[in-house]
């Protein structure tokens, strides 16, 4: 049904993800098919690393562990550098599913303040605006 999973993770929020990262997993396994985990950096220094290659490395490592966790046989990882992630992630996510062939996006996302009944989240404009399925787990 599904060839390729694409999971956009936040390492600087991992303890968020369970979820979605069990979901994606648990279809994965199901279906038999590959997880493309992405995440979404700017090219300055950030809680989660000092420089573009640093993220790139922990989002790797993050992915081989995802796959040793969960015994995830195909597992790849995406790395994208924007100038600015905080007005771009949507956009970027939605271009890095079809750069990598993905056919589901599995994403977390939270739960709904006031501020979302004014800008719609990540995951929001995700699901409205792709062009492939979209699986937002809470």
């Amino acid at each position: 049904m599904y060839t390729k999973i694409m999971v956009p993770v936040d390492l600087a929020h991992i303890e968020s993800l369970e979820k979605a990262l069990v979901t994606a997993a648990d279809l994965s396994k199901h279906y038999g098919t590959a997880v493309c985990y992405v995440g979404v950096s700017a090219s300055a220094p950030s809680e989660v690393a000092h420089n573009s290659e640093e993220f790139s490395a922990k989002l790797e490592e993050f992915g081989a562990g995802q796959a040793e966790r969960f015994g995830l046989q195909a597992v790849s990882t995406v790395a994208h550098i924007s100038p600015d992630p905080a007005v771009d992630l949507d956009k970027n996510l939605i271009n890095i599913a079809k750069e990598v062939g993905a056919d589901l996006i599995v994403m977390a996302s939270h739960i709904p303040g006031f501020i979302e009944h004014i800008f719609a989240s990540n995951a929001g404009y995700v699901a409205s605006y792709a062009k492939i399925s979209v699986l937002v787990v809470r």
